[in-house]
């Protein structure tokens, strides 16, 4: 009621309803057609979409926007949906293995990066400490959706995207806490608490954020999967409804409210839900809304006239980050885990920067903090300008560094089939052009039992295989099996894309010569 109060009160009419009706549907027809060019020029859409915001902003269409305290909100509002996203896509599999170095680099690895923007700033620009180091915890956190936009065909190992994924999920959390302490202390008249101290607060809202999400998360959908009724649609809204919750009593408690909606999502698309692909389609159609509000508001809160004045030292706080604070924070956070050389250049060029530093820039011009009124146009300039230098790279970036696998297989989802109740997968497998699977006849394969190449697109063509169809390299395999044999297929698929059609086989000869030789006496 008090919302409908106030839009009343503004004057609204229906007329004004129907100019923002039409312009929204506009910006939201133009952002579905930029995927299709952000593919084909390999640049992030969130560019696209920031400029959709300029355009429509004050030097453009003009439309009048300048509201800092409400861009923050909404802000927070989108990063809600955007973690609830990444978290219910998440699988666990997935991740496992990099969790550890994940959140590692997520709280070592951001503190890293805040003390070396921090002194470069504090050195090179001359800028107070207090200052420095706010604006080193603004840019300290990366975005994982800008990376996979890019390298959505380019096949990474599960390490990397699994750690790049886990990492963006869990260092918005520690971020948003430092910058709002940051902004806080800042402050003039402000009591300047040890950083010991701040460093003991985040720790413990981290501990309570984590354990706010998972156990909404785990009780919630064991408590949604028996009352909610057979809608995929009702169902749908119930899990997302779930990780919102969890933010908010997050938040309400004083933890970290983000890291429990990311955590809460992560227990909840892994708990084998019913309607699990219906879930995730709507958890990625509200993502895509999300992100499509979230940087076109930015783009319209932004001045062009007043951006350029900002480029200097965008390009000097960038290059301290892209060349220095990144690779040393990989470093510090990844040299526990032995981790090889090409995996931490990958990781220190594929820490894009995105929505959230954008965001959290508006932080100390809501809070009013003094002399920060130039830091969102310096991030806004950072993240434009390093994507465009970072992202169309990365594939090649990728394949110098000898990190692009030449088997790929990822998980389908079908929503005329209840997968989940016969507890049956479908995988599909990209043969790559150095791959051995190629001239491997169907029978050669030797799949497990309880699995099945069922369809093979090639040139554009699709057929069902025989026994004896070949496979060839640029084929796409559909491979249909049961649950338990999901990773044992995956495996053997992967030993015969990097040994061949007797993958499998010298190992096995090999233990039958050593047991008939135990067997058969030696001549003397």
């Amino acid at each position: 009621m008090t919302a409908l109060a106030s839009v009343t009160s503004s004057g609204m009419t229906l007329d004004d309803l129907t100019r923002v009706l039409l312009i929204g549907s506009i910006v939201l027809l133009v952002a579905v057609a930029a995927v299709r060019l952000s593919v084909a020029s390999g640049m992030p859409s969130l560019l696209i979409y920031l400029g959709i915001g300029l355009v429509l902003g004050n030097a453009g269409v003009g439309i009048q926007f300048s509201d800092a305290s409400t861009t923050r909100v909404l802000g927070y509002a989108a990063l809600v949906l955007i973690l609830a996203e990444g978290g219910l896509s998440t699988k666990w599999s997935n991740i496992r293995g990099s969790v550890a170095p994940a959140a590692v680099l997520a709280t070592v690895g951001v503190v890293v990066s805040v003390v070396v923007v921090g002194v470069a700033a504090h050195a090179i620009l001359g800028l107070p400490w207090e200052i420095s180091l706010l604006l080193g915890a603004i840019l300290a956190s990366t975005d994982a959706a800008a990376v996979f936009a890019v390298l959505r065909n380019v096949p990474i190992p599960r390490r990397l995207s699994g750690m790049l994924e886990a990492e963006a999920g869990f260092n918005d959390a520690p971020v948003v806490l430092l910058v709002v302490a940051l902004a806080a202390q800042s402050m003039p008249g402000a009591t300047e608490e040890p950083w010991w101290e701040l460093l003991i607060i985040v720790l413990l809202e981290l501990a309570g954020g984590a354990a706010v999400g998972i156990a909404i998360g785990y009780v919630g959908g064991l408590a949604l999967r028996r009352v909610a009724g057979g809608s995929s649609a009702l169902f749908s809204i119930g899990v997302l409804a779930l990780t919102v919750l969890a933010y908010a009593v997050g938040a309400l408690a004083h933890v970290s409210g983000f890291l429990a909606t990311y955590l809460a999502a992560l227990v909840l698309g892994n708990m084998s839900l019913p309607n699990r692909t219906s879930v995730q389609s709507f958890a990625t159609a509200m993502g895509w809304i999300a992100q499509i509000g979230l940087f076109v508001l930015l783009g319209l809160l932004a001045d062009p006239l007043r951006l350029d004045e900002q480029l200097r030292n965008a390009l000097v706080i960038g290059l301290v980050l892209l060349l220095l604070a990144r690779p040393l924070s990989v470093l510090a956070s990844t040299v526990w885990f032995r981790m090889p050389w090409q995996d931490m250049a990958f990781l220190s060029w594929a820490g894009l920067r995105g929505a959230v530093p954008v965001v959290l820039a508006t932080v100390p011009l809501v809070a009013g903090t003094p002399n920060t009124s130039w830091i969102f146009d310096l991030v806004f300039v950072l993240v434009v300008v390093f994507t465009i230098l970072q992202a169309p790279p990365l594939p090649w970036v990728a394949r110098h560094l000898g990190l692009t696998e030449q088997i790929h297989s990822v998980d389908v989802g079908l929503e005329s089939t209840p997968l989940v109740e016969i507890a049956a997968d479908v995988i599909t497998v990209t043969v790559g052009e150095e791959s051995r699977l190629h001239g491997v006849a169907i029978f050669e394969l030797r799949l497990p039992r309880r699995a099945m190449v069922t369809l093979i697109v090639r040139d554009g063509e699709t057929f069902v295989p025989e026994q004896h169809t070949t496979i060839r390299h640029g084929d796409r395999l559909l491979i249909v099996t049961t649950s338990g044999s999901h990773r044992a297929t995956e495996q053997r698929i992967l030993a015969l894309s990097q040994h061949g059609r007797l993958a499998g086989w010298p190992s096995a000869g090999l233990e039958r010569a050593r047991r008939i030789g135990r067997q058969t006496p030696r001549k003397t």
